[in-house]
Order: C-alpha cells, then structure tokens, then sequence
C-alpha cells in the first residue's frame, strides 16, 4: 500500500500544472500521510500544443527513529501529445522469490476522446472509463488533486500557516522554469504535537510545458520526497503511445484488482468485456 501511495500520488506531477492543492494544515504531507506530493486530485489542466516526452524520476528518503533510514526510487515515462493526450508508463517488478515476470501499466488520459484507459501488459487488459476534459487552459476537475497550495482571491494562500515565496526564473534540468518555495508551520498543539513542525515544499515549473520539473518535498513526519523531471524531449511523441494495442482485451470499469482499484478508486466490478482487438495486418 506504502508503494502505491508513493506512485499513484506521485506519477502525475509531470502531467499536471502546479495550481495548488487542499489548503490548510499538512499540504506537504508525504507518502505516508496519504496525499503525498499531490499528484492525484485537484485540478488538471487540458495544454494542447506543447507535446514532449520524458522520464520521471522519484525518490523518497525516510528517517526512522532509531536512526535508520529507507531509501526509494521509481521511474516512469511520460508522454503528452500536441492535442492534449497524456500516457504514462510504469515497470511493476514482481515479487522477490515469487518468479513472477515485470510487466508494464500503462494509463492514457485522451481528452479528445474523453476516455482513460489503464493497460495490465500482464493480463492483456485495457480497462477503459469516460474521462471529462478540463475546461479551458487553466484546468477544470477531473478528479485530481494539484500540487501547491491554494491560494485566494487576492493570489495569497489561504492559511496564515503558510509562507509563499516566489523565485526568479532559472533554467532546470534543461528548461526555463519559474519556481515557487512554500513553508507551512503547524503550531504546537494543533496536531497534538508538543512543538511546531515546519514543512517545506520547492517547486519549479516549465514555462514552455506548463509541467514541474522539479519538486522537492519535505516534511519532518514523512522525510524527504524529490521529483525529476528527466530526458526531456520536447517533439510530438508517436501517435501510436495513445491507442490501445493490438491484441488487449478491452473492458469498461475504472480498472480491475490490483491495478484500477488502488490507484482510481474502482472495483473492477461490473466489467463488460468487448473482446481482443484485432492485430494490424
């Protein structure tokens, strides 16, 4: 579950613009408090026009209490057309000692077509579910969370807890990036904690892609949580990433046990299955 709350929040963050996600106590929460860097809910935008391909690289640092720590690291590929369309892929290892094969999960947000589908290499599955198409530029609700703070009317974060501070533009990991600092305080006492904890949330977003390059995430609670958006190429990616193969069975349902179920809240229950897709000649 640990593993899943890593990846689920955190694949998204190359896909989503830094808008600002639930204010209030704990915003940097990491992967153990649930939300982690947010990749998952809020508000997602539709950029069409701006197509790349990259990988992005996660890892997170956690300090134990006997002076232990436990380091790990994902990677997924990441891909968005010029129309909108974004894929992600993901390696599943299988269990140590188990046999079991790597098998990929692939999801495909095709605003066009306001359908997702999530792609099990394992069981030749693709589950397909509608999709609402943000509305506008700026991002409408799809369901996920965004990755910053919320902020008011008047630009300023909502809580007083929270100090937002905007950085110079710099070039990161390739692209020109505006980046913004957010420091949450939560005072003594108010999660029963006998002194204030202090968290900490850095991110830098590219101005030509609308996505974060970097964020870099700590909390006291959870440790240290630090994206990479890496091997940045900014092309129109082949169309073909953005259909489902040949040879997947395709089901409707938000996604079967232990894929969709997990990371998009269904059940798998009630799939219609609509039979393999024929192989291209």
């Amino acid at each position: 579950m640990r593993r899943l709350a890593v990846v689920g929040l955190l694949v998204w963050s190359a896909v989503l613009v830094a808008q600002g996600p639930p204010g209030g106590p704990g915003f940097g929460r990491g992967p153990g408090g649930g939300r982690g860097m947010g990749m998952m809910g809020g508000a997602s935008p539709y950029v069409t026009g701006a197509p790349f391909s990259a990988v992005q690289v996660v890892q997170t640092q956690e300090s134990l209490m006997d002076g232990n720590t436990i380091t790990k690291k994902y990677q997924t590929n990441l891909a968005r057309d010029g129309q909108g369309r974004v894929r992600t892929e993901e390696t599943i290892s299988g269990r140590p000692g188990s046999g079991e094969a790597a098998h990929t999960i692939v999801t495909i947000l095709d605003y066009v077509a306001q359908t997702r589908y999530v792609l099990d290499s394992k069981t030749m599955t693709a589950y397909q579910a509608p999709l609402r198409t943000p509305v506008g530029m700026g991002g409408a609700r799809t369901g996920e969370r965004s990755l910053v703070p919320r902020v008011g009317r008047n630009g300023q974060d909502n809580s007083p807890n929270i100090a937002r501070t905007t950085l110079s533009p710099q070039v990161v990991n390739g692209v020109l990036a505006s980046g913004t600092n957010h420091v949450e305080t939560i005072p003594a006492g108010q999660i029963g904690n006998e002194r204030p904890i202090q968290i900490s949330r850095q991110a830098w977003v590219s101005n030509e892609l609308k996505v974060p390059v970097q964020i870099r995430s700590s909390d006291p609670r959870f440790g240290v949580t630090v994206m990479e958006l890496t091997n940045i190429v900014m092309a129109e990616p082949n169309g073909s990433l953005f259909v489902v193969p040949a040879g997947y069975t395709v089901k409707q349902g938000r996604g079967g046990p232990g894929l969709g179920g997990a990371v998009f809240g269904g059940s798998g229950a009630g799939l219609q299955e609509r039979g393999p897709r024929p192989a291209k000649p």
